[in-house]
């Protein structure tokens, strides 16, 4: 599974689900192995590879590459939920279940970002800060960043208590993502955060929707289908040289 819109302009984008897990604290070392598997899948030989210690925050962190901590495999940074670069040939991996992935890219200014959304990420706006990076820190120009929006859980099978719906509530468009089902809810993580792209002024030809849901989709993992021992999803992004 991937991106057309970003394969098209030259992003090297990869969707890895059942075949892989990347849940470091239930697979250990083997998630090396998965990541070699996916490179290889991709064809594509990074001079290194980035990931975070991913905590619902909305930490992006800039990579080029020498920046991180050690890890199993590549490097990582500590409550990262972001990464960016402008150097080719560096890979960025974000992990999931039923959160949204995100990539950001402008083919133009070669920035990019992957950022992973889930609800509380998606409260404090993290595609937003990665779009406010591009343009502050790299001159990017919004009518030229491409946006994937990834696969997440269905409307229909993500219920959510009350406290995520108040959390919401600086979001005005919340009551069109928001499903009232008895005392609780159920959330499109899709439409919230495609209310923050609109809303950050990403031209609506430049996103492209992943459809196929975490849970329902056999060939992605989903942490509401699996229970407990649910595996990790990644999605692998890197600007070729």
């Amino acid at each position: 599974m991937q991106s057309k819109l970003l394969s098209e302009h030259g992003l090297k984008n990869y969707i890895a689900g059942t075949d892989y897990n990347f849940r470091y604290q239930k697979a250990g070392r083997s998630v090396k192995e998965d990541v070699q598997k996916v490179l290889s899948k991709m064809t594509i030989h990074p001079k290194e590879i980035y990931t975070g210690q991913q905590v619902h925050s909305a930490n992006i962190a800039y990579v080029n590459g020498e920046y991180g901590d050690a890890f199993v495999f590549g490097k990582t940074f500590k409550e990262t939920d972001g990464l960016i670069t402008d150097q080719p040939n560096v890979a960025l991996l974000i992990k999931f279940a039923d959160c949204t992935p995100v990539v950001l890219f402008d083919p133009v200014a070669q920035v990019l970002a992957s950022v992973h959304s889930g609800w509380r990420g998606t409260t404090q706006r993290i595609s937003l800060k990665a779009i406010d990076k591009m343009v502050n820190d790299f001159k990017c120009k919004k009518e030229n960043i491409l946006v994937y929006l990834g696969p997440s859980i269905d409307i229909d099978h993500y219920e959510v208590g009350s406290e995520v719906y108040d959390a919401f509530e600086t979001f005005e468009n919340r009551d069109q993502f928001f499903r009232p089902i008895g005392k609780k809810y159920q959330l499109s993580m899709l439409d919230a955060n495609l209310d923050i792209l609109k809303g950050a002024g990403i031209r609506s030809e430049n996103i492209e929707i992943e459809k196929a849901s975490t849970f329902t989709d056999p060939r992605l993992h989903s942490a509401r289908a699996e229970g407990p021992d649910y595996r990790l999803n990644g999605m692998l992004t890197m600007m070729k040289p």
